[in-house]
């Protein structure tokens, strides 16, 4: 199969999983929290322990690579397989909704979902042209993103007067693994070099050799840990009575899904193509002052209108996040070993996301939340400053030379 074929059979199946991503999205990022929280009266840990799924699979993503790379099977067809997996805890979840089988399911479903990030990352690394990549991703995130919105608002108006049918959403997040799986199968993919290493975390050792990206992980730990703190209390902050705040499922949905996620849609277009031809490190610091504005917006300004305007910056932001966090080792990484960086990237990540919400649940009982929020602005501040002085190294001098065929949509 030429470049140009895999890249338009990666495309198209990539298009059609970007609907289910979105459904997918708005039960990690809304449904599954609001449901522990509404139905169930989850207590702290069970909203943490939900609210890291996605995070848990993250940290698990560097034993994925490795099997995936020592068993030499395709990395589009690992994640298939696994995806597979997760449909079948939603399944067994929406006939057995009882509390342990409804939190137990819910994380593992949605870890299988994460923990196959770095195999994508794989995936478009081989088949999107280097001067492509982010316009091509962007394209599909759009898609992504307007399903999460739409199924955000059909999923919460319908939940608001049938919370007791929600084994009826598990199913549909069941189904939607299940289509992703059958999109990822067809994808075509190499597998992994082995490389000399039978140690199973042999790729941490490019955190020592490679300076640059030691220093953009430590500033996107400090960036992270701040933003992923306060994103479950979004949910918490609008569905808990304690805060006054008296708002229905659907209202809820808005302000955390349908929002935001038309901010995304809008401008995932601009940061896809500002990715291609924009300083990387410029461009990260854009996004955390982004991302800094958007909590103080929705947390300290008591007020409906704070809070829209927060989940408007977040999700201007958000856009931007997904195409650098999804695609930046491919600035930085050999090819052959982006895998591998990616996997680094993502268990750290998969780190800081099991650790912010137990930290965040456990503060929000002895701080408000006004007071953590300048808490996560202030380290997304020190990132910030301490990736300023990156901005003159770029990523020029890492990125590969770009391709010039153009590739159709």
């Amino acid at each position: 199969m030429s470049e140009r074929s895999r890249t338009q059979v990666t495309y198209h199946y990539e298009l059609l999983r970007a609907g289910t991503a979105g459904v997918l999205e708005s039960a990690s990022g809304t449904f599954l929290l609001l449901v522990a929280l509404r139905w169930y009266g989850a207590g702290a840990f069970a909203k943490a322990f939900i609210a890291a799924g996605g995070s848990l699979g993250l940290l698990l993503s560097p034993v994925v690579v490795e099997i995936t790379t020592r068993w030499q099977v395709a990395p589009s067809r690992a994640a298939s397989m696994i995806l597979a997996f997760g449909s079948s805890l939603f399944l067994v979840a929406a006939i057995f909704p009882t509390f342990p089988v409804y939190v137990f399911c819910s994380v593992a479903g949605m870890a299988t979902s994460a923990a196959i990030i770095p195999l994508l990352t794989q995936m478009y690394q081989e088949n999107y042209p280097e001067n492509q990549r982010g316009r091509l991703f962007s394209k599909t995130i759009m898609l992504r993103i307007a399903s999460t919105a739409a199924f955000s608002k059909v999923a919460g108006d319908w939940l608001t007067l049938h919370l007791q049918s929600f084994p009826f959403l598990l199913g549909i997040f069941g189904a939607s693994l299940a289509l992703a799986s059958f999109c990822l199968w067809h994808c075509p993919t190499y597998p992994i070099p082995v490389d000399d290493s039978a140690h199973p975390l042999r790729s941490l050792r490019f955190i020592k050799e490679d300076a640059i990206f030691r220093r953009t992980l430590i500033c996107w730990m400090l960036m992270g840990f701040a933003n992923l703190m306060m994103i479950p209390l979004r949910v918490e902050y609008l569905g808990n009575p304690k805060y006054n705040q008296h708002l229905t499922v659907a209202t809820i949905a808005l302000l955390t899904g349908v929002i935001p996620n038309l901010a995304r849609l809008a401008l995932s277009p601009v940061w896809g193509h500002l990715f291609d031809h924009m300083n990387f490190f410029a461009l990260r610091v854009t996004l955390n002052i982004g991302f800094a504005i958007g909590i103080l917006a929705f947390f300290t300004t008591h007020s409906l209108a704070g809070m829209i305007c927060g989940a408007v910056v977040f999700g201007i932001s958000n856009a931007g996040g997904d195409v650098a966090w999804s695609l930046w080792v491919t600035k930085f990484a050999p090819p052959e070993r982006v895998a591998d960086y990616m996997a680094i990237h993502t268990g750290l990540t998969g780190l800081r996301g099991v650790l912010a919400p137990l930290v965040a649940f456990y503060m929000v009982t002895r701080l408000s939340l006004g007071t953590l929020a300048l808490i996560s602005t202030g380290l997304i501040a020190l990132a910030t400053m301490l990736l300023i002085p990156e901005i003159r190294i770029g990523a020029k001098g890492r990125v590969k030379p770009a391709l010039t065929e153009e590739v159709s949509d």
